[in-house]
């Protein structure tokens, strides 16, 4: 019998595949438990429509991400920070007083998770911090920290 998976299964397949299970295992077991649907041809039409549909929101979300990508690109965020007199800063910057700040400056919300920072920055100058935007999308900014 010809089963659509509605769920990743192990040693089965992955959600959206299309199986051959035997009549007892679909009956009794995958469909019973909504692990999977009979393969008719409306439940076909209805699983392309669902996958056609998934790659043009992925499209979307692309598209948005390469255009706020290409905002953020090129851009400064200037600070005062208070530091000692050899320009070691009272503390550090992190990706969290990163993202408060461009959020401030360009009114653009950034999540705290996607800015790329090996280590917090501990001292007074120029850094081009990364930004993931999309897994595939990433964006440049400039941030520079001067002291008070």
């Amino acid at each position: 019998m010809k089963v659509i998976l509605l769920k990743d299964i192990k040693g089965t397949g992955k959600k959206g595949e299309i199986i051959n299970a035997s009549d007892g295992h679909a009956r009794n077991f995958l469909i019973p438990r909504k692990f999977a649907m009979e393969a008719t041809e409306g439940n076909m039409k209805e699983l392309k429509f669902k996958k056609d549909n998934e790659k043009r929101i992925k499209a979307e979300e692309l598209q948005e991400a390469e255009a706020l990508a290409s905002d953020i690109s090129g851009k400064e965020i200037e600070l005062m920070v208070k530091a000692g007199s050899a320009g070691k800063l009272f503390g550090a910057i992190t990706s969290k007083d990163l993202a408060e700040a461009i959020s401030e400056k360009l009114d653009l919300e950034i999540d705290k998770k996607k800015i790329v920072l090996k280590d917090p920055i501990k001292e007074v100058g120029t850094y081009e911090v990364q930004i993931k935007i999309y897994p595939t999308v990433k964006a440049t900014i400039k941030v520079i920290l001067k002291s008070e």
